[in-house]
């Protein structure tokens, strides 16, 4: 894969856009009412590809905005991925016949092996493995619980299974605006032998451009929220920078 797509995020509960600081439910930012008119906005300003997060759903282990998050997918004419409480192969179903182009599975992965080699073998690369991982290993349930597996050995584990795409946060980056950890980020392209997307951490454009510099060894993409929102980075002055 030789483009880099930027992904901005949109994270919602309660039917709103917000941010949570490093997962934490209880330090929690609106940045719009509307999840929707959010999502438009990127659109606009030219995102080829938009990044949905039901918090809700990442905490009740189910679609929670399941009919909202379908609004979205319909009206915009960029595909959306959309992650935060898949963990049954009837909920995948329902968010994919929504019209959303991706799902992403993450506590699943890792407590449901049966469950997501299911839902890699029926739908292939619309189905991405979200690895959040706080000191090097896997976080579960909203970043609630920590595991005791390597984030490295999932990925390798999971790409032998079909997976072809991965979006890796580091917790501690997150929403910190202290730049991602690109080391990390490219250890889990290298271990995985497959596609990368960064999340957490993105700050100014130049953390943008400098995932962008190894795209050629598995860095798909990054996802922007926080900087986005807060007007660290402009949308189009990166998208030009990077190529998308």
């Amino acid at each position: 894969m030789t483009a880099f797509t930027i992904y901005p995020a949109i994270d919602i509960r309660g039917g709103k856009c917000v941010r949570l600081l490093q997962g934490d439910y209880a330090q929690e930012t609106v940045f719009n009412e509307s999840p929707l008119d959010a999502a438009k906005q990127w659109e606009a300003l030219g995102g080829k590809y938009v990044h949905l997060v039901d918090l809700d759903g990442a905490k009740e282990g189910r679609p929670v905005n399941h009919e909202l998050i379908g609004n979205i997918a319909s009206a915009l004419n960029v595909p959306v991925q959309i992650g935060g409480g898949l963990r049954t192969f009837e909920d995948v179903k329902l968010l994919l016949s929504l019209g959303v182009s991706r799902v992403i599975l993450g506590t699943a992965a890792i407590e449901d092996k049966a469950f997501t080699e299911k839902v890699l073998a029926e739908y292939g690369d619309r189905a991405a493995i979200g690895i959040d991982a706080r000191n090097g290993f896997v976080a579960t349930r909203g970043w609630l619980e920590t595991s005791e597996v390597k984030a490295e050995d999932l990925a390798k584990e999971l790409a032998a299974k079909g997976a072809e795409t991965f979006i890796f946060t580091d917790i501690s980056r997150d929403g910190m605006m202290q730049g991602p950890n690109v080391e990390a980020i490219l250890s889990l392209a290298k271990a995985s032998g497959k596609t990368v997307i960064a999340s957490g951490g993105v700050t100014v454009q130049g953390d943008l451009e400098r995932l962008a510099a190894h795209v050629q060894e598995g860095i798909g993409g990054a996802i922007v929220g926080k900087a986005l929102y807060t007007g660290n980075i402009d949308l189009a002055s990166a998208l030009a920078a990077v190529g998308r």
